[in-house]
């Protein structure tokens, strides 16, 4: 596969991927920040993984509502396939001047297996060659606080023992993209920062950052 790290450097759209633990406020946040962007003009669009409209996506949807059961390894590699399928479209749209805010992507797959108990390096793999973002914004906040708020408990992984585990991954694969926002301050003031943060780094796609593979180095 051709390198994404040696294509040109052009202005292109930002890859932003927002982060945290279940009920952290990201999926409210991603289409407050959407909304935001559009209104300053900008060519962006709002993902999620799981996609679960593609077929591996309705499956990863019926094992995440208890409708069905799969080894921890099977659930994770189709994770892992569900954003493969999504990667060429993903690096045309960017390449193209779009700009795209992600509600959760590797570094959930990774956080949420390794706190099963698989490898940690296992669970990394797969994602190598993927597109890396410019910026992931972590919403953080305790997981005790994520507990009480509305819906928690609906789905497989909302349990509060299995939730600070995912916390710990979570912290173990912070690197230079990454800005920490805490997700227990009101809605408004967490909405402002990261938009600040989005638009800074939205600049630096526009003037030529190159795109690259996430992990290359490791």
């Amino acid at each position: 596969m051709e390198s994404t790290e040696s294509k040109t450097s052009v202005a292109r759209g930002s890859l932003i991927i927002l982060e945290g633990l279940d009920r952290s406020g990201k999926s409210s946040q991603c289409a407050k920040l959407v909304s935001y962007l559009q209104g300053k003009g900008l060519s962006v669009e709002a993902w999620r993984f799981p996609d679960r409209t593609t077929v591996i996506g309705q499956m990863i949807s019926s094992y995440l509502s208890n409708e069905s059961h799969l080894d921890d390894k099977v659930i994770h590699l189709l994770f892992s396939t569900n954003r493969w399928e999504k990667r060429a479209l993903m690096e045309s749209k960017l390449t193209s001047g779009t700009t795209l805010i992600v509600d959760r992507y590797s570094y959930s797959g990774v956080a949420f297996s390794a706190a099963k108990g698989l490898d940690f390096q296992w669970c990394k793999a797969p994602e190598e060659g993927l597109i890396a973002p410019d910026l992931v914004l972590y919403l953080d906040i305790p997981p005790e606080n994520a507990a009480e708020r509305g819906g928690y408990g609906t789905e497989r992984y909302e349990k509060l023992e299995f939730q600070k585990k995912v916390a710990e991954h979570y912290y173990a694969l912070r690197d230079s993209s990454w800005e920490i926002v805490d997700g227990c301050l009101k809605m408004e003031s967490v909405e402002e920062q990261l938009r600040e943060i989005a638009m800074n780094c939205i600049s630096k796609c526009q003037n030529g950052k190159p795109l690259v593979n996430l992990w290359s180095g490791n």
